[in-house]
């Protein structure tokens, strides 16, 4: 579709509206933590273990990075318009199911069919790239994940009160009522973006080499990864840091804890602002320099004796600066490299950053313990930034000396 021509709202004859793909991405984002003050009532009512209960968000995320590989290319086959619309349907199944799963095993069954939804998230950015050209689309990522930021950022406090006032199944009969006009919506406004495949789904997929064998591709997969990796490692880390090591109340940890947020919503207003202007490699350099920087400068704080809750959680902004500019520029690089197969990068991509931020995660608290402080998390954290860093560059180089 030409980026010209004129979108109307709910005429799926015209481009998609962007509140249409900032919904899509969102309820992917909200879906993933909106119960989560629930647990301890839902622990109670099925009469199990808490660890056993936390599975409801550990299955999701490993089904979530599973599924971000098949959707991709299914959408390049068959198109983005019937995968999402069966994708959002079965959402809505799933989290009616939830509400009336009578054993907890028979509820991990439909929390896991639940991230289906991820399709959102994942064909909302090669929708926007199928639109508009690379900078563009770039600038469009921006805006759609800067409004999904708000989501995961407010989930938590709405799931908290919809369970006081109505118990637990409230989260899911909100979901299950935003996935039934999720999927109205959808279906009126959201029309068929991809090119026509004429190709069968073997002949498809006898053409993916053309894309994992790009450098640029990994490249930009590597950058979004590794600084986004740094984020997965804070979320890891920072609970213990700010109730180990600086000893603060939840209340307390739980403001501090949103410093990232804030520079994620910034620096998705600069990408949504600027990369027309600058260009997608200048702007994911400039957000890796950016996060690098900001380590370097609280890790050295911290090493010169200047070690407080301040300083920690005041560096963490430079992590969500730098993610803001780098992952929807990066995206639409990744996009970009083979666009006739910009479904299947756009979840592979997803999946590599999911997949790369558990196992960061992991490790950041792993290397937390006892009398360790917060220098190794920062160590960590200054190290992914840093390789990131040096996944753009390599990618520029390979940019200038040929495409491909």
């Amino acid at each position: 579709m030409s980026d010209a021509k004129t979108v109307r709202f709910l005429d799926r004859t015209t481009p998609p509206h962007i509140g249409t793909l900032i919904l899509l991405a969102g309820i992917s984002a909200l879906s993933m933590n909106v119960f989560l003050p629930s647990l301890p009532n839902m622990t109670a009512y099925f009469d199990t273990e808490y660890r056993i209960m936390q599975l409801s968000v550990a299955l999701y995320l490993a089904v979530n990075g599973a599924l971000q590989i098949l959707i991709g290319p299914l959408s390049d086959r068959y198109g983005r318009r019937p995968v999402m619309l069966t994708a959002i349907a079965l959402f809505v199944v799933a989290s009616i199911g939830c509400i009336f799963s009578p054993t907890v095993e028979i509820f991990l069954g439909f929390r896991m069919a639940q991230a289906v939804i991820i399709t959102g998230m994942v064909l909302s950015r090669a929708v926007v790239r199928d639109m508009v050209p690379q900078e563009q689309a770039a600038s469009m990522i921006g805006y759609v994940t800067m409004g999904t930021a708000v989501a995961p950022m407010l989930a938590p406090a709405l799931g908290g009160v919809l369970d006081g006032i109505f118990g637990w199944q409230a989260s899911f009969w909100l979901l299950a009522i935003l996935g039934c006009v999720t999927l109205w919506i959808t279906h009126r406004d959201l029309g068929e973006t991809a090119a026509a495949q004429s190709a069968s789904f073997r002949e498809q997929i006898a053409e993916y080499p053309e894309l994992l064998t790009s450098r640029r591709f990994w490249g930009y997969c590597a950058a979004a990864a590794l600084c986004s990796g740094a984020f997965f490692a804070y979320l890891g880390g920072a609970p213990y840091v700010g109730s180990v090591v600086f000893e603060m109340e939840p209340a307390t940890l739980g403001v501090f804890f949103g410093a990232p947020a804030v520079g994620y919503m910034v620096g998705n207003f600069v990408s949504g602002r600027y990369s027309v202007r600058v260009g997608i490699n200048g702007m994911v350099l400039t957000g890796t320099v950016l996060t690098t920087s900001g380590m370097a400068m609280a890790l050295l704080l911290f090493l010169a004796g200047f070690q407080s809750h301040w300083v920690f959680f005041g560096f963490m902004t430079f992590v969500g600066l730098g993610n803001g500019m780098v992952l929807p520029n990066a995206t639409s690089g990744m996009l970009s490299v083979r666009p006739h197969l910009a479904g299947t990068a756009s979840g592979l991509g997803g999946a590599m950053m999911i997949g790369g931020g558990a196992a960061l995660s992991a490790v950041a608290g792993a290397l937390l313990t006892p009398g360790s402080g917060a220098t190794p998390l920062l160590w960590l954290m200054v190290t992914t930034s840093a390789l990131a860093l040096l996944s753009i560059l390599y990618t520029i180089r390979r940019e200038r000396v040929v495409v491909g």
